[in-house]
């Protein structure tokens, strides 16, 4: 299907925007960065993007939903994601791998059939699952690099033990998938790949840990009530891309960046898109550190505390977001700068550019990057506010049937 000039104007500037934006710890001269994008949409050579355009205004479902092949297309899905991590390919160049057994989990000499054997394959692997199950693991499920875990046409539920660890492996894709209270492991030994096991000390109890690791993509999944995190990534992990979750019950959601001493994270960039952050949250969604953070079109109708934080000077770009303002028991403010006095948040660059604040939700900006100039460079690959309703109305873990559009 032919694509429009202005989608295809709003894709490649959001790939091609962004990294040229924070390819060094110093910001560029807006202008410029306007400039430079428009002189590689006329001249760069780019990838067919193939999107099937189903209209929904969601760049990543409109990419592959409205494919009734989808289930003999399930490798497609590497092609769709955006921001920081559109490399993520996962298992696109691997096997299709099936889990036809729930249970069983056994770190150390997983079975064959089992979600833990496949992750800690060397090869890639696209892994999908024989029928709805709902997988209790007695350890945390250490992932091998290249994988795609993959719930399209099936229920599949990661709950009542440790959950899900990236940890120094890259090219990982986690999409469909309810991930929800996630216990602590540890102090036993655990399998990370055909030749390896070592013991684990006491996990957090993360639903997703992100530890070192890099071009990973978690889309589509539905996360609750987990020990720590729903989605922590730390220790120098970059190229991330959290979008179409559905998030609900817990306290702190989500950290990006390890400690405020932990420099290595400078070099972090996330992207946070199309989430509907739900009911029962508290706080951290995101909370940052150090990198740089692009939260973009997401629904947020609940908070307690604060919803987008951080601290040690990270750069947030908040644009085309919808924040509902909680009761009036609750904070009404989005931002919360922490650990730090105003004389120095003050110059912390974090901006919000065309989102839409109600019952009197108000965001705190900071830093130069509030500028219009600034403003301009990066509203290329926002999507405006008054759509969020369409672009997130099927955020979580999708109900998919073989033969028919998910």
């Amino acid at each position: 299907m032919a694509i429009s000039s202005l989608s295809l104007l709003f894709l490649l500037s959001y790939f091609l925007l962004i990294p040229a934006l924070f390819a060094s710890s110093t910001l560029q001269n807006p202008q410029s960065v306007v400039d430079q994008v428009h002189r590689s949409i006329n001249n760069a050579s780019r990838r067919n993007l193939g999107y099937l355009s189903c209209g929904t205004g969601n760049p990543i479902d409109d990419c592959w939903r409205c494919d009734p092949n989808w289930e003999k297309n399930r490798q497609r899905l590497a092609e769709c994601a955006i921001g920081f991590g559109k490399n993520a390919i996962g298992g696109r160049d691997g096997k299709i791998y099936v889990v036809t057994d729930s249970g069983n989990d056994d770190p150390v000499n997983p079975k064959p059939g089992t979600l833990r054997y496949a992750v800690i394959q060397n090869e890639p692997l696209w892994i999908i699952f024989a029928r709805d199950m709902v997988i209790q693991l007695k350890e945390e499920l250490i992932m091998n690099s290249f994988k795609t875990i993959d719930g399209r046409g099936a229920s599949v539920h990661i709950t009542g033990g440790p959950c899900i660890t990236i940890q120094y492996v890259t090219n990982i894709i986690i999409h469909g998938i309810h991930i929800h209270d996630c216990k602590q492991g540890g102090n036993a030994m655990v399998r990370s790949s055909p030749q390896h096991y070592g013991w684990r000390t006491i996990s957090d109890g993360d639903g997703v840990s992100i530890f070192g690791g890099s071009h990973i993509w978690v889309d589509h999944c539905s996360l609750s009530n987990c020990k720590d995190g729903l989605i922590d990534a730390i220790m120098g992990s970059t190229a991330i891309t959290i979008s179409n979750n559905y998030m609900t019950h817990h306290d702190k959601v989500m950290l990006l960046g390890h400690s405020d001493s932990h420099v290595q994270d400078k070099n972090m960039q996330v992207t946070v898109a199309f989430n509907h952050f739900g009911e029962g949250l508290v706080q951290r969604m995101p909370r940052c550190r150090h990198g740089y953070f692009h939260v973009v079109n997401n629904d947020y109708t609940h908070w307690e505390m604060y919803a987008i934080g951080g601290s040690a000077n990270p750069t947030i770009n908040s644009q085309g977001n919808r924040f509902l303002a909680p009761d009036i028991r609750f904070s009404k403010e989005v931002t919360k700068h922490e650990d730090a006095p105003e004389s120095e948040w003050k110059k912390w660059n974090w901006r919000t550019d065309g989102d839409l604040m109600l019952n009197g939700a108000y965001f705190i900006q900071s830093g130069a990057a509030a500028s219009s100039s600034y403003a301009k460079a990066s509203s290329l690959s926002a999507k405006p506010s008054s759509l969020i309703t369409s672009i997130v109305s099927s955020a979580g873990a999708l109900t998919c049937r073989k033969g028919s559009p998910c």
